[in-house]
């Protein structure tokens, strides 16, 4: 952090003007002081390491050099994290493998990780989804030949290989080919169209030398559904792709280009019998098709991708939430009375509206990642045991938070970048890093809209199931409430509102989808209904878990007195702001809620952001976000945002020479030309 001296004043007195320590919440924020020290720990082990100085902004590197830059800088990233997790002591019970991979993905796509890996880190699918699936999907005579050679990079680098150029989250509709040959008892893998190519996958143009690849089985003809492979797409000691392997990079997207996103074409690629992943499904040698319990994969991998997801979303709008707060307290704009300093931008209204809630989401979004993860775990032991009661409630609820939180996080970075004005177009404001790395999220691992469907299906399911009085999953007990409320604007009723709304939509939905089921040609004609229906489902969820995740920890002390507060005025925010937005389905469906109560509501709200507003600064710094996190010219600290923006300015390869002689050389010619 700068000295005091060399902080911007008004920053400065924002700190002083705070009534909660950043520190307090820090520790709080952080899940504990050893938790803090653990991250800062790991912050100065990089950040002080001049091997990790960007000394040019990626933003003037070509699409090979950055990549080039990246693979070569995160190579030693890992060498050197490796090593220091080697000397460290661990003081609490080891984790398991799915555990220590989530860990470790979380800090790859945490802070630490964004600001090392700005345009992201590019052997994440490594960890994220090749190494998982190899230890859900592989034997355990299989992960004793592969997982550990993977998990230490011993000859394998791998990716996770399923969406084609032709076919995303429709997996019925993948083309890639694995045909059974009983002679050779090898598998013979192809592409056999254009649209079968593989396309996507995060490492697999140039990084990687072997994926899970997910083709359709064939044997003598008949169709057994895709099953994951095992293949090695390039040689482990040249890194030449491997014959029949037809591999490259899809080229430059809009953002993260750290990673090498690539394509995948096979042409008669045999992989030997032990190859196809067999913990749920298996071929034996005579071609018979063995089929094992409920696959994981279509659930416990995706969960898990989806889960590290909404926490990823949340860092990214966290950071994007900083930088703009810390900017609305240092620019000033406007004179309210002559003669009197310029009004900072924070002070308005219409800002904090655009800043605050935005905080309040990214907490929350957090929040409901680690109770997601909690239940993937419960889940997960489940499975192992053969019980797979409550697969389908998690499945829908981590599709509904993927897609909800990732479109949340993506609206509320363009808004706090459009609430900096023009500089917040500056690429070195970051804003843009950190739009790419939330929009790129609402499309993989699972395209939102599907997703949404997928939840809304569970939903109308188990709204029939609830006519019957069956017993529902915990987070559709709702379903059965009853529609009668007595009103009031305290927050116990808003949420109580919102899954009301949620109910009567689902409600609405199953009877479309019960009279549509009379006509063939509008059995697709509810999309609309159900997306909307699985939208309200998730805004009701995390409204519930807020509600009681903030009230649980002020009443088990987790949370300091110091900090209750600040706390539930987040919490009002957020549950407002998420009441506010479902106000249009709110008034549809519930007829005793009139634009009285809308306005009680909005006004609220506005008391909440005017009485948070003395903390804002107090709360982001609790994030501790290191300037290289933010990677910010506005959001540094310092609040010195001016003379680092000029600095920035001075850096670009364009002023290093007073003329430009090859576009000085045009103009000369344009001006004698006297048109």
């Amino acid at each position: 952090m700068a000295s005091a001296t060399a902080i911007n004043p008004d920053l400065a007195q924002e700190r002083k003007n705070a009534t909660i320590n950043s520190e307090e919440f820090a520790i709080w924020w952080a899940g504990g002081s050893n938790e803090l020290y653990k991250k800062r720990e790991m912050a100065k082990l990089f950040y002080e390491d001049p091997q990790f100085v960007d000394h040019q902004h990626i933003a003037n590197m070509s699409h090979k050099e950055l990549y080039e830059y990246t693979t070569e800088k995160a190579v030693r990233f890992l060498l050197k994290l490796r090593e220091y997790l080697k000397k460290q002591q661990p003081e609490a019970a080891p984790l398991t493998p799915i555990e220590e991979m989530y860990e470790l993905r979380a800090l790859m796509g945490g802070p630490l990780g964004s600001g090392l890996f700005p345009a992201n880190f590019p052997l994440r699918l490594h960890y994220s989804m090749f190494l998982p699936t190899l230890l859900r999907q592989a034997s355990d005579e299989q992960c004793k030949l592969w997982l550990e050679k993977a998990w230490n990079f011993d000859g394998i680098i791998g990716t996770y290989a399923q969406t084609e150029l032709g076919h995303g989250t429709y997996l019925r509709g993948l083309e890639t080919r694995a045909d059974y040959d009983i002679e050779k008892q090898e598998f013979i893998l192809n592409s056999p169209t254009l649209t079968s190519y593989k396309w996507w996958p995060g490492g697999l143009g140039l990084t990687v030398n072997m994926v899970v690849l997910m083709a359709q089985l064939y044997i003598k003809g008949r169709s057994y559904g895709f099953q994951p492979f095992l293949v090695r797409i390039r040689n482990e000691k040249t890194h030449e792709p491997e014959p029949g392997v037809d591999v490259g990079d899809i080229g430059p997207r809009i953002g993260l280009n750290g990673v090498n996103n690539g394509y995948l074409g096979l042409k008669n690629v045999r992989i030997p019998l032990n190859q196809m992943l067999s913990r749920n499904n298996q071929v034996l040698p005579n071609g018979t098709f063995v089929k094992g319990p409920e696959p994981l994969l279509l659930y416990g991998t995706m969960v898990y991708v989806r889960v590290m997801i909404v926490r990823d979303v949340s860092v990214n709008l966290l950071q994007a939430a900083t930088i703009a707060t810390r900017y609305s307290a240092v620019r000033r704009q406007g004179v309210e009375a002559g003669g009197q300093q310029e009004t900072q931008i924070i002070d308005f209204l219409t800002q904090q509206q655009k800043l605050f809630p935005q905080i309040a989401k990214g907490i929350f979004f957090r929040l409901a990642a680690d109770r997601v993860w909690d239940f993937y775990r419960v889940v997960s032991k489940e499975l192992d045991q053969g019980n797979k009661r409550n697969l389908a409630e998690l499945h829908a609820l981590s599709c509904c938070l993927k897609a909800i939180c990732s479109d949340e996080a993506a609206k509320g970075i363009e808004i706090l970048r459009k609430a900096c004005g023009g500089h917040g177009f500056m690429a070195s404001a970051n804003f843009g890093n950190l739009y790419a790395a939330a929009t790129a999220a609402c499309t993989y691992e699972g395209e939102n809209t599907v997703l949404l469907l997928q939840t809304a299906r569970f939903l109308v399911k188990n709204y029939l199931d609830g006519l019957k009085r069956l017993v529902l999953p915990k987070t559709v007990t709702y379903l059965r409430m009853s529609p009668q409320f007595k009103w009031s604007a305290k927050l116990e009723t808003l949420v109580t509102v919102l899954e009301i709304t949620s109910m009567e939509r689902v409600r609405h939905t199953f009877f479309l989808m019960q009279r549509n089921k009379k006509n063939p040609k509008q059995t697709n004609h509810a999309g609309i209904q159900l997306t909307k229906a699985a939208v309200m489902h998730g805004r009701a969820f995390l409204a519930r878990m807020a509600l009681d995740s903030i009230r649980g920890q002020i009443k088990n002390g987790t949370i300091p007195p110091a900090l209750r507060e600040v706390m539930n005025q987040l919490l009002n925010i957020f549950i407002m702001d998420l009441f506010l937005s479902s106000a249009d389905e709110i008034l549809c469906f519930i007829p005793s809620i009139k634009g009285k109560q809308i306005h009680e509501v909005e006004a609220r709200y506005e008391k909440c952001l005017l009485a948070f507003r003395r903390n804002a600064v107090a709360v982001v710094d609790g994030f501790d976000y290191h300037d290289r996190d933010l990677a910010s010219t506005l959001g540094c600290y310092d609040g010195r945002v001016y003379e680092r923006l000029m600095a920035e300015a001075r850096k670009c390869e364009l002023n290093l020479e007073p003329v430009n002689t090859k576009s000085s050389g045009h103009l000369n010619r344009l001006m004698k030309a006297k048109l």
